[in-house]
């Protein structure tokens, strides 16, 4: 039954503003950015064949897509004639080799095939330039679950054991041509070329504004967009009493990898303690001998066996810093001290977190304190990790993106899960 037709009823149209009205908010704007404007092209080594893809960056070593993005584009031929058929072909891999564990895997992460022009049944002569536009997929399948497609990637742990990981992608261009006489078969030319999949992410929220002090309560005045994480430093000298840390990160724990990770740290303990804590302390000066440290890590762990050993995966994994932090005094008391700092990612970095087959790539916020003489010093070390992502672009306040690959960039919700995150580092990880 139309409700049009029930007694009593009387259609209203909603009314709708361009502008949020004073008791609404703008979620998003579905708004495109403008794709690059320029050609990557590459040749045959005669230059009979070349492969043309559109809309790149100038100067572009390799073309790069993105996550659900079109390779649009064209195959030129000098001698259109003398082709059967031609084919343009994108391929994506991820191979996997343990060192010294005989243990090696290659996934096909995609196969896409085009024939764009073939002689057989077709009574048209083949034309020098052939258009071609197909979607790159999103997901992929191992055979036991799917996956995000990953992006372009390689990591590498030397020694025994050790382990080669690569996720590659390729465009090949396959001309047949006619047999030439004289010769038993039919000759061909290949152009093939390397692409960059690097799929697009940010944070749903923005960065928090930094938190301000307490001076009367000597401590910080926590809001809903930070969290705090605590932690105690046992103390070891005669009279001594532990302290107390608190490390607070923007609750989100999702960063752009462009953009300085903030955190603020703070010291609560006796006058004695924090007097013979200070030596072990941050400082603002830059050195590799510094006791305490902010550190992003990188975990990558390659597990090709899938095997369990004495209730121990076989998986290796390799640890790498790829972000250190820098500190500043922003306040002090006879029981307290306070600091505040920035995690700057190092800039070779080009991709989040991920999880492919068996490859997986995870990262961390750590907080440590490492006495030089641990035997002697006045205070045991600290550990502490967090589980944290990063993505490609920062947050945006209108929403203007492109294809991002949002759902996945979550951080571990529960201390079991954050614990496995870390299994192979000497730290106390949390949720």
């Amino acid at each position: 039954m139309s409700t049009t037709n029930l007694p009593g009823y009387t259609s209203r149209t909603p009314a709708y503003t361009s502008e949020p009205q004073p008791d609404e908010r703008r979620l998003a704007l579905n708004r495109l950015w403008p794709r690059p404007s320029s050609e990557f092209v590459k040749q045959s080594k005669t230059g009979a064949v070349s492969l043309r893809l559109i809309e790149q960056e100038d100067n572009v070593s390799l073309p790069v897509y993105g996550c659900g993005d079109t390779v649009e584009g064209a195959v030129n031929l000098t001698k259109p004639n003398t082709a059967t058929s031609v084919e343009v072909k994108l391929e994506g891999r991820l191979r996997l080799k343990e060192v010294a564990e005989g243990g090696t895997t290659t996934n096909q992460l995609c196969l896409f095939t085009v024939m764009l022009w073939s002689q057989e049944g077709n009574l048209e002569p083949c034309p020098s330039s052939l258009p071609f536009s197909f979607t790159i997929p999103t997901t992929f399948s191992d055979g036991k679950n799917i996956y995000p497609l990953p992006p372009t990637h390689e990591a590498h742990l030397a020694g025994v054991p050790g382990f080669h990981a690569v996720i590659d992608y390729y465009i090949t261009v396959t001309v047949q041509k006619n047999k030439p006489a004289g010769l038993l078969r039919a000759g061909s030319s290949i152009i093939s070329t390397p692409l960059l999949y690097y799929p697009r992410s940010r944070p749903a929220v923005p960065l928090p504004p930094p938190l301000l002090h307490n001076i009367q309560l000597a401590t910080l005045l926590e809001t809903p967009e930070w969290r705090c994480y605590d932690s105690a430093i046992t103390a070891k000298l005669p009279g001594g009493k532990d302290i107390i840390s608190r490390f607070y990160v923007p609750s989100a724990r999702v960063f752009c990898m462009s953009e300085p990770i903030p955190f603020h740290l703070t010291f609560t303990s006796s006058a004695l303690s924090l007097a013979a804590f200070l030596p072990l302390g941050p400082t603002n000066r830059k050195s590799s001998k510094h006791c305490t440290h902010v550190q992003l890590l990188r975990q990558t762990n390659v597990d090709v066996r899938n095997a369990v050993i004495l209730g121990t995966k076989t998986d290796i994994w390799q640890t790498l810093e790829i972000g250190n932090g820098t500190f500043r005094l922003t306040g002090d008391g006879p029981d307290w001290i306070a600091f505040a700092g920035e995690v700057y990612v190092k800039s070779q970095i080009k991709v989040g977190g991920f999880k492919a087959g068996g490859l997986t790539i995870k990262d961390f916020l750590v907080l440590s304190m490492t006495p030089p003489e641990p035997t002697k010093a006045p205070f045991n070390e600290l550990r502490q990790v967090i589980p944290v992502r990063l993505t490609t672009d920062p947050w945006s306040a209108d929403g203007a993106r492109q294809i991002y690959a949002d759902s996945e960039f979550s951080v571990p919700s529960s201390p079991e899960e954050s614990r496995l995150d870390v299994h192979s580092l000497p730290y106390r990880a949390v949720a």
